[in-house]
């Protein structure tokens, strides 16, 4: 009975130091029953009893894996009433030298892995008529600039899948919201260092390498957001009861926007500057 009359929010990609893990906090300080997951239970060891968060180990690249968590939490609470989608990995390099593997790990976290979960809940949500799917997307696709073209095209493949789902799911009552992080102080620059110091040397862009170093930590920044700021906000956002297909926030957030608009010549010039290519 305690479970009735408070939401439940199932998130992935919640180890400690990441988005999804601020975002898990501030679901919970909303009075929320939090599903956290990642994939090792020890990165989110801190969330561990509290009785607000249930934690679950989740792979999102396995299909047997997304069925057993929801399938865990549908036994333990009885439905799931927000989904979201956090769960995404970075890819720097040039694309013309990036290995093609590099470019399907980043889809197939980023976006299929999105929707393992999404086609996995939408039966359950629709069942109920009622329901939320939040895809965390990012602003680099306003402005899609050198070095991360791999990441900002499968962010680009998630925000237009999430705009077809809001059209395709209305029927069933269930709210479909894109979620566009601006710079936002996380653990995916070191993840995404990790990552590109595991690339072949590339040949053509040899004379670009420190830029395209740096461009793994371009979003950490001074002036970045911190997590916990981008969390309050976006669930503040998310669990309004008619909630906003689109929702924005974090430093650039406002700059990606106006970007979007510019012509492209200017967008290029601009991109160019601030990405050394």
């Amino acid at each position: 009975m305690e479970y009735y009359d408070r939401q439940v929010v199932l998130i992935t990609g919640c180890s400690e130091g990441g988005i999804g893990h601020a975002l898990a906090r501030a679901f919970a300080e909303e009075k929320c029953l939090v599903v956290a997951t990642s994939r090792s239970l020890p990165s989110m060891a801190d969330l561990d009893h509290d009785s607000r968060f249930f934690l679950q180990e989740l792979d999102v690249l396995s299909e047997e894996s997304v069925h057993h968590v929801l399938s865990s939490v549908l036994e333990k609470f009885g439905r799931v009433d927000v989904l979201v989608n956090n769960a995404g990995i970075q890819c720097v390099g040039p694309l013309a030298e990036i290995p093609l593997s590099a470019i399907e790990n980043t889809f197939n976290t980023n976006v299929f892995g999105s929707m393992r979960l999404i086609q996995a809940v939408i039966p359950h949500m629709a069942s109920r008529r009622k329901g939320k799917i939040v895809n965390i997307g990012s602003v680099t696709v306003l402005g899609p600039g050198p070095w991360a073209g791999g990441y900002t095209a499968s962010k680009a493949a998630l925000h237009s899948l999430t705009d077809t789902l809001r059209l395709e799911l209305r029927p069933f009552g269930i709210d479909v919201i894109n979620v566009a992080p601006g710079a936002v102080k996380s653990n995916i620059g070191n993840s995404a260092l990790a990552s590109y110091n595991r690339m072949p040397e590339w040949k053509l862009y040899k004379p670009f390498e420190a830029a395209i170093r740096e461009r793994t930590n371009f979003s950490q920044g001074p002036k970045s957001t911190p997590s916990e700021e981008f969390a309050k906000r976006t669930v503040a956002a998310v669990l309004k009861k008619n909630p906003p297909a689109w929702f924005s926030y974090g430093h650039y957030s406002t700059i990606m926007a106006i970007m979007y608009h510019l012509p492209l010549f200017i967008r290029d010039f601009i991109l160019r500057l601030a990405m050394k290519c």
